[in-house]
């Protein structure tokens, strides 16, 4: 079993930056794949980015590649969404997410969720 609490998340303005932290409880937190999504209102939850259980390989959704960066922290017990150059797109309530799939962007491979962080962008 593995409880995820995010938090992080803010209004700022658009071109600034967030980081958004997840911690995780579990004895078993370094063989997890982790995941953030997100879900803007009256829109269905999206992939964000992937890292893998050693933290080795990412993966991210095109709208955010190359501002986004997704690390893990595992004497931690952390995952981290580094969020630099936001836009106004970018606001939603972000979730991070626990697998054993690696690196995928759908819902259904990740067993573990943590309750979101709301992060708002303001033009």
């Amino acid at each position: 079993q593995v409880q995820l609490v995010e938090s992080g998340g803010g209004l700022v303005q658009a071109g600034g930056s967030l980081r958004l932290s997840c911690a995780a409880s579990g004895r078993t937190f370094s063989s997890y794949a982790m995941a953030w999504f997100r879900q803007a209102p009256g829109k269905e939850r999206a992939f964000v980015a992937a890292i893998s259980w050693s933290g080795g390989s990412t993966y991210y959704a095109d709208s955010v590649k190359g501002r986004f960066t997704i690390s893990k922290d595992n004497a931690k017990n952390t995952v981290y969404l580094q969020m630099n150059s936001l836009e106004a797109e970018d606001t939603a309530v972000y979730y991070c997410a626990a697998g054993h799939f690696g690196l995928v962007p759908g819902n259904a491979f990740y067993d573990y969720w943590g309750q979101g962080t709301q992060v708002t962008v303001s033009s």
